[in-house]
């Protein structure tokens, strides 16, 4: 489905859902600045990534997103991304209107089919949740795809189905919660420790083998759990590294551009600019004076 957005007062889409106050997919082909500040709402967000790695912040702190991760942003929690930063790929996602009892505990509204008890359980599970980061949760993906055809198709009952997947949603999710403390996800991890090395030793000029050797695959295994992972090669992979890396520097008025191409792997400071231009819209020098001009 191609992107869209649909805001509850200015879609006709939702005017039978009055609980539904967004509805949105985004597809992202180049960084984008100032393009996912923080904000605060009082609905409960959910966000699920379809491709792409997404480093975004959920009540001051830092977690990273990959395809089949969902985001969980309970009400009154700041969400955003440092200075605004959108990342390639493509996410989509609902913002659902909720309601918050004095202790602190959530009610789904009065659109919902789930008994009162159901409804004060998940309510409860979904306020008590420490993690906002739902890894491998692509039932979400496919009920988030489920309610945006009927919103859009209209067919009979379509209004029934559409509360009823977001009860759905509500019970996954909260499932899923309580699933997540088991492991049995470990190739993030490697992939996190990967990921920490590359940046230790930006400069060197990693191949496929070289990298798939540091997490003991073969280059063709790796390569497919990297694009599973994160949607890109491996060497693309590596490039949004190094880009998100050089961003980092950018920032620090005592680090000249050329020093930052070398540092982050590139082969000159034109290669740098080319590649950070195509992939942020802005040259190096003009990310730098945004930034400055902006702190």
């Amino acid at each position: 489905m191609n992107q869209f957005l649909l805001q509850q007062g200015k879609a006709a889409e939702l005017r039978l859902f009055p609980h539904l106050l967004e509805v949105g997919v985004k597809k992202n082909g180049a960084i984008q600045l100032n393009a996912f500040l923080t904000t605060t709402t009082e609905c409960l967000r959910i966000y699920y990534i379809i491709e792409g790695k997404f480093e975004w912040r959920i009540n001051h702190q830092s977690y990273v997103f990959y395809p089949g991760d969902v985001a969980v942003i309970l009400p009154g929690t700041p969400f955003g991304s440092d200075n605004g930063i959108l990342e390639i790929g493509s996410f989509t996602w609902l913002h659902l209107a909720i309601q918050k009892l004095d202790n602190g505990h959530l009610l789904p509204g009065k659109w919902s089919g789930l008994t009162e008890s159901e409804g004060a359980a998940i309510g409860k599970i979904l306020s008590l949740n420490s993690s906002p980061v739902l890894t491998r949760f692509t039932e979400a993906g496919k009920i988030l795809k489920c309610i945006q055809a009927e919103l859009f198709n209209h067919e009979i009952g379509f209004q029934a189905c559409i509360n009823h997947q977001l009860d759905e949603l509500m019970i996954q999710t909260t499932r899923h919660m309580t699933r997540q403390s088991q492991p049995g996800r470990d190739f993030p991890k490697t992939f996190m420790r990967l990921e920490e090395v590359l940046r230790q030793d930006l400069s060197h000029q990693w191949t496929v083998e070289e990298m798939a050797a540091l997490v003991g695959l073969g280059t063709t295994l790796f390569t497919e759990r990297v694009k599973s992972y994160s949607g890109f090669s491996p060497i693309n992979y590596l490039i949004n590294i190094r880009i998100s890396e050089a961003i980092k520097l950018l920032k620090r008025p005592d680090i000249s551009v050329t020093d930052i191409a070398l540092d982050t792997g590139f082969y000159s400071s034109q290669h740098f600019s080319t590649t950070f231009k195509k992939l942020t819209g802005y040259r190096p020098s003009e990310f730098r004076k945004n930034h400055l001009k902006n702190k």
